[in-house]
């Protein structure tokens, strides 16, 4: 049976990407949910050492949320945290970089209200990942990847995206304009393509190809982590038309 309360009142589980302070007290969070995609809530008096709520919504907490229909803004009325992310609260600034930059693109590539459960979870195992120590790096080139896919912009890494033809072993091309390998052939034609070594090729079909999981465990050389990193950053500036500030924060710690 709906009742008034029930059409007023909504449970949900929810990643909190971002916090904006606002008037004395209170909170703006962009939250990620498993069941209504990406929202914006408000959580009243929050910032006061009074409330029911601090320290229970802070960013990166993996938490259940029960929330009231505002007129603007939905309000948290109750956080029961789920997974607190620790290791990613800025004492170690490489791992926090990368659950920043996480965030960030998964906040630039994603509308609110439109529900993605597998985003959802991604961003729940790529936390885990980067919490418990495994290599941030390798991490995050898997949930690109992973999370690209669920967003409907999955690169083509097994045939030429210009003349289809079966990409061979050898060093290939990568478009981002065109959104996959280009064949030795093609990738001199396409001139703002970028070269891509055989080793490259290979981790980046194993991750595309393997649950998320298997991706950060990985062992990568520095040149190899460079590679990919710059293979996969034009990728995405190409998607978003411009750099991510996270981006610049990795480096500048780098």
């Amino acid at each position: 049976m709906i009742t008034k309360e029930n059409e007023r009142l909504y449970r949900t589980e929810a990643i909190i990407l971002r916090m904006t302070n606002v008037g004395e007290a209170d909170r703006i969070l962009t939250i990620y949910t498993r069941d209504r995609g990406k929202l914006r809530v408000v959580a009243k008096g929050v910032r006061r050492t009074t409330s029911r709520l601090s320290g229970y919504v802070e960013r990166f907490t993996q938490t259940r949320l029960l929330i009231a229909r505002g007129r603007n803004l939905d309000i948290i009325t109750q956080s029961d945290p789920v997974k607190i992310f620790r290791n990613l609260n800025g004492e170690n600034l490489e791992i926090y970089a990368y659950a920043n930059y996480a965030v960030h693109l998964l906040d630039q590539l994603t509308e609110e209200n439109s529900e993605n459960f597998p985003a959802y979870q991604l961003l729940s195992e790529t936390f885990e990942s980067l919490n418990v120590g495994n290599n941030p790096n390798a991490t995050i080139r898997a949930y690109e990847l992973h999370l690209l896919n669920y967003m409907g912009y999955r690169p083509q890494l097994t045939q030429c995206v210009r003349c289809n033809a079966e990409i061979e072993p050898m060093v290939n091309f990568f478009s981002p304009e065109m959104g996959g390998v280009l064949c030795p052939a093609c990738g001199e034609v396409e001139r703002r393509s970028l070269e891509m070594s055989l080793d490259a090729l290979k981790v980046l079909r194993y991750m595309q190809r393997n649950p998320f999981a298997s991706g950060p465990q990985l062992k990568l050389s520095d040149q190899l982590r460079l590679e990919l990193e710059h293979i996969m950053h034009n990728y995405t500036r190409y998607l978003l038309e411009r750099d991510l500030k996270s981006v610049e924060f990795i480096h500048s710690i780098s």
